[in-house]
């Protein structure tokens, strides 16, 4: 690891990254397809090629984890093995199939004057992207960063160093042979905290920043930063399971999103069930989340046919608890579960089970989430499953992206007029 610089040669060393970044940007965005989506070709091929090289690096964070005692969550989400390296190389590979955002004509219209007025897809130019414990992102931000046009600084968690940077030098390479402009995907080579500080009021050089993280990793970059942020701050999910849901399919749905991957944003954290069905249905999902090792938080109506569990307190339903950990309370009405997801939850993602279409209706108009579901899985809410070949965030903010981030997301546009020699009056 290489040593922390001062304050002073650090500003330095980070301005040099965004005015290289900033120059690669201006030659990225003049890329056409076939070059950027050669350039993801290389770079997946590079990681296939040095998965073993990754792995025994990754094992080096891996180590001083588990001796610095990180939480279970965070060293799951750390981890590097085979599969989950070819999932990025066979993400790099999706993105090429993708259609190329840049130069798209949004709009067009020809004004009275006979003016004529494109609207027309341009990358956003350098993006920021800070992040913790998933080097699976560096890959992914890169990649699409790439295809998007827009040059990318990257700065992972100290946890996950040795990771990023093997990660960084693998892509880097085949990215730059293949014809990718110099500084278009940058890391800062050292750790200091400083240097997140500094980058935050580079908007000299950088357009959009980026946080993937914990809530006060996001907070910290939306109070420090002078750039635009886009951000989700927690992933606190839910499932609303109805009166006349299919009670075997909510079961499985429920499992899935609580158990599949717990230590993510896209799994629920809280449970809610219609009190006409709560006498079977709890004491029923409620053994089997407990044969799953899943602790479970109830209201009294919920330990009324629950007595086992632990009582909820007000924080539970506000807790992201990235854990096998669920909140469960009876409610009366669809009414109060749209009520009571909109007040404790983070706008991220939920969804209702069950089969009467009005309420499924309200249930989805209502509920002011990225995305809501009906009769799935919270846990799709996910950049590769919408199609998007990967993800560069789930944003829970409103402008100028939501929910899931693809290669859409991260052009903006700007307007091409052509005349003929028109003066306006």
């Amino acid at each position: 690891m290489k040593k922390n610089p001062n304050t002073n040669s650090l500003e330095l060393a980070m301005n040099e990254m965004g005015e290289k970044a900033r120059i690669a940007s201006r030659g990225l965005a003049a890329l056409n397809s076939f070059t950027k989506n050669s350039i993801l070709k290389a770079m997946a091929d590079a990681i296939d090629k040095d998965a073993d090289l990754i792995i025994a690096e990754n094992a080096k964070d891996l180590n001083t984890a588990t001796e610095k005692g990180i939480p279970k969550p965070m060293i799951e989400r750390l981890t590097l093995d085979k599969k989950r390296i070819s999932s990025m190389s066979a993400g790099l590979r999706a993105m090429i199939e993708l259609e190329d955002p840049v130069g798209k004509i949004i709009s067009s219209n020809i004004r009275p004057n006979g003016l004529k007025i494109d609207k027309v897809s341009v990358p956003i130019g350098v993006i920021a992207i800070i992040y913790e414990s998933r080097p699976n992102v560096t890959v992914d931000s890169a990649g699409l960063c790439i295809k998007a046009g827009n040059a990318v600084i990257l700065r992972g968690g100290s946890e996950s160093f040795n990771s990023n940077r093997a990660l960084l030098h693998c892509i880097n390479r085949a990215a730059l042979e293949a014809g990718l402009p110099e500084g278009a995907i940058q890391m800062p080579a050292f750790t200091e905290r400083e240097a997140v500080n500094i980058m935050l009021k580079m908007d000299k050089y950088i357009d959009l920043v980026i946080p993937r993280g914990g809530e006060g990793l996001i907070r910290a970059v939306a109070q420090n930063s002078t750039i635009p942020v886009i951000k989700h701050y927690k992933g606190v999910c839910h499932l609303f399971v109805d009166s006349d849901a299919d009670t075997d399919m909510a079961e499985k749905i429920i499992v899935n999103a609580k158990c599949q991957r717990p230590g993510v944003c896209n799994a629920i954290e809280t449970l809610l069930i219609h009190k006409d069905i709560a006498h079977k249905f709890a004491p029923k999902i409620a053994k089997i989340l407990y044969d799953k090792g899943v602790e479970l938080r109830g209201d009294c109506e919920f330990r009324k046919h629950v007595p086992k569990a632990i009582p909820a307190n007000e924080q539970d339903w506000f807790e992201e608890y990235l854990d096998m950990i669920l909140s469960v309370k009876v409610v009366s009405s669809v009414e109060e579960a749209v009520d009571h997801i909109n007040f404790y939850g983070s706008r991220h993602s939920d969804g209702i089970i069950g089969k009467n279409a009005k309420n499924v209706a309200y249930f989805l108009n209502q509920v002011d989430s990225a995305v809501v579901y009906h009769n799935a899985s919270t846990r799709f809410t996910d950049g590769g499953e919408f199609g998007m070949g990967a993800e560069i965030g789930i944003s829970t903010d409103k402008l100028h992206a939501r929910g899931p981030m693809g290669l859409a997301e991260l052009n903006t546009y700007k307007y091409i007029v052509y005349g003929k020699g028109q003066c306006r009056n």
